[in-house]
């Protein structure tokens, strides 16, 4: 293995440290998780077949919503909210 240092942020070290413990392993074999699956992604998907399928994607489905393009923050904060 090659080491190498990574700076991250405070938020997104505390975030690790709660998966690595609820998951049993270390920062690092989190970290090398996370960069196989990018480089899967990548390998397989790649940016070219990315974008053709965000585009292919695009204007396929309704929301039956007419100002969903002027208040959609709103929308997806709302859909986000944990039920009470």
């Amino acid at each position: 293995m090659v080491r190498t240092q990574v700076q991250l942020t405070e938020r997104q070290v505390a975030l690790l440290k709660q998966v690595s413990l609820a998951e049993g392993v270390s920062l690092a074999e989190l970290i090398r998780r996370a960069v196989d699956r990018l480089l899967e992604e990548y390998a397989t998907e790649g940016p070219q077949n990315r974008r053709a399928r965000m585009l292919a994607a695009a204007g396929r489905f309704r929301s039956g919503l007419g100002d969903l393009a002027a208040r959609h923050d709103h929308y997806f904060a709302e859909a986000a909210e944990e039920p009470t």
